[in-house]
């Protein structure tokens, strides 16, 4: 991120003291006290005040300390700031472009996923929001005209294939030969669901600590992905909201106990 480049140049340990340089108390100290210099000169009563006000009365002294330890220890450049100052304004004006035409499109795909009548279904499972939702019937248009939900994967290109010939019998991997925004979607569907549905992130959970066989995280997060589709899948054919007592089947739900229980 171009955003990240000036910071490491200039105020290289402002990222330790904001994680996230896109929350609101971050975006108005870029806006107005970007650099080390800014800061010190405001002083740390007034940067205080600052923060508090910026912050909607959730942050005060103790990020203002850090953020001003930070300022008069830092090692970066102090050459060229009004340039950088001026790159950060423009980098800035960029993001909030782009997150207003991200919140138009996500209105719109929430628009159609109504037109479609499964959005009721979709996201009623924790995880599952208007755009993995509108993503996943835009990459596979009508529900109906599948019989099961391994012919989705095979179209994502997510069902397994060997790599073998002659004696050798080789690896199984990912066929990779299906839609990229199917296979990016149903990814993304399993970093949200484990972050934020009970059921899913056992599975995540067991798919990463059971006896044998088990996954990397990147693995992980496919295989629960594919498992959110199942689900989605089942949700649309049956026109049926999410049942968390159903989603994960009684075998698994006994493997995850019991691994809980070891």
């Amino acid at each position: 991120c171009a955003l990240i480049a000036v910071l490491d140049e200039y105020f290289p340990e402002y990222e330790k003291v904001f994680k996230n340089l896109l929350g609101k108390t971050s975006i108005y100290m870029l806006k107005n006290y970007p650099f080390p210099k800014d800061i010190i000169n405001l002083g740390l009563e007034k940067l205080a005040k600052k923060i508090y006000s910026a912050s909607n009365g959730k942050e005060g002294i103790k990020r203002a300390k850090t953020l001003y330890d930070a300022a008069l220890n830092s090692v970066g450049v102090r050459e060229g700031i009004e340039s950088a100052r001026l790159k950060i304004e423009c980098l800035l004006d960029e993001i909030e472009f782009i997150h207003k035409k991200l919140e138009k499109i996500e209105k719109a795909m929430e628009e159609k996923m109504k037109e479609t009548e499964l959005n009721e279904y979709f996201e009623s499972m924790k995880g599952i929001g208007p755009i993995i939702s509108a993503v996943f019937i835009g990459e596979i248009g009508d529900i109906s005209r599948f019989d099961n939900w391994k012919q989705i994967r095979k179209l994502a290109g997510l069902n397994l294939s060997e790599q073998s010939s002659g004696q050798h019998k080789g690896k199984t991997k990912v066929t990779k030969r299906g839609r990229p925004m199917l296979r990016n979607i149903l990814y993304l569907a399993g970093v949200t669901s484990v972050r934020h549905n009970p059921e899913m992130r056992q599975l995540y959970y067991y798919l990463m600590n059971r006896p044998s066989n088990r996954l990397a995280k990147n693995q992980a997060l496919v295989a629960v992905g594919l498992k959110v589709m199942r689900i989605m899948f089942y949700m649309a054919k049956n026109k049926e909201k999410y049942n968390p007592k159903k989603a994960l089947g009684e075998v698994r739900l006994k493997q995850i106990q019991k691994l809980l229980a070891a």
